[in-house]
């Protein structure tokens, strides 16, 4: 068997193990909250709405909880998970840095920063669309600065992005702090859901809004895998074997945006999935894109939906916020790798 062949074996058996991990998990998550319901009583509210079996079957309240709360929630965790995930894959190859990550580089501050100027500035209520328009274009433009001030092949290394990116997640912030300050007592219980992120406002409306940006975003950065992978042997190279790294960098700061805005603006700020999740499946599958982006998709998805049950489920009727479980789980994480890339720099 060729390295291929092994490579393209191992990488459809992984994905295969994270997607099974995933249905359960969300699986799990219909039937785990304050109210716990037994399986059965799950699956028979679900056929319930596929008309398969008669309403009479499960009660008014179970059948609302599954429908209407935990489904929804769960599906817009598994999107906002995979977005994460997989744009911070794309923004490691982009950047040619292990320590990208959305919110390190400050694009997701950006894309918060649209949404709540959008809150703040009463553009939210003129139409639907509004604040994730605005949390895309904050995106774009967060990481297209960090990209031009930290551009790789310049002599600048992981210090310069890292410096870069706090400047520009902090410029952010005092923004978003600027915008809280000014905003009214209605629109500040709005702008907490940004600041610490949560999925408590799932909806299907929400999953509706998110499932197609994330299915353009995801399948766009799928056909850049092997753009991504020739951006690994250096931007001259690649130019070298006939890519237009320009055309190539504008589609990866786009798309990625996309996702990361599309993200923040239904679920707020949850840091650190595009820095970890891609770390631990570039170690299950090795670095070609091909199989590293679909696998950190689902392995984010896997991530926040288990995050997000716990968070509603250990101190009910209190939820602690999505952000706080990033946070606590990526920080160490990060550490961890810059302590491992100053050992690589050091002579």
């Amino acid at each position: 068997m060729s390295p291929a062949d092994r490579r393209r074996r191992r990488g459809r058996g992984m994905l295969l193990l994270a997607s099974v991990a995933l249905l359960l998990a969300v699986l799990a998550s219909f039937a785990v909250g304050p109210l716990r319901l037994p399986p059965l009583e799950v699956l028979q509210a679900i056929a319930v709405k596929l008309g398969m079996v008669e309403p009479q079957s499960v009660s008014g309240r179970d059948l609302a909880v599954v429908w209407q709360l935990r489904i929804p929630r769960a599906l817009l965790g598994a999107l906002v998970g995979a977005a994460l995930a997989m744009a911070g894959a794309s923004l490691q190859g982009l950047f040619g840095n292990p320590l990208a990550d959305p919110g390190i580089v400050g694009v997701s501050q950006g894309a918060a920063l649209g949404a709540v100027a959008a809150i703040v500035l009463g553009a939210a209520g003129a139409a639907g669309w509004i604040v994730p328009l605005a949390a895309f274009v904050g995106g774009a433009l967060a990481i297209s600065l960090t990209y031009l001030l930290a551009r790789p092949g310049r002599g600048s290394g992981n210090a310069t992005l890292l410096l870069v990116g706090i400047a520009m997640a902090a410029f952010c912030s005092a923004l978003i702090g600027f915008l809280t300050y000014i905003a009214s007592e209605s629109e500040l219980q709005s702008l907490v859901f940004w600041q610490m992120g949560s999925l408590a406002r799932a909806s299907w409306n929400d999953v509706a809004a998110v499932a197609p940006l994330f299915a353009l975003g995801a399948l766009a950065l799928q056909r850049l895998a092997t753009p991504l992978d020739m951006l690994a042997l250096g931007e001259r190279q690649a130019q070298h074997l006939g890519l237009d790294v320009a055309r190539t960098r504008r589609r990866l700061v786009a798309f990625s945006a996309l996702l990361v805005g599309a993200a923040v603006a239904f679920a707020g700020s949850v840091a650190f999935v595009g820095l970890v999740v891609p770390h631990v499946a570039r170690m299950l599958v090795g670095p070609g894109h091909r199989w590293l982006l679909p696998v950190s998709g689902v392995l984010g998805a896997v991530l926040i939906v288990v995050a997000d049950t716990a968070a509603r489920t250990l101190d009910p009727p209190a939820e602690i916020p999505l952000g706080l479980f990033s946070a606590a789980l990526g920080a160490p994480f990060f550490l961890w790798l810059v302590l491992q890339q100053r050992r690589k720099e050091m002579p």
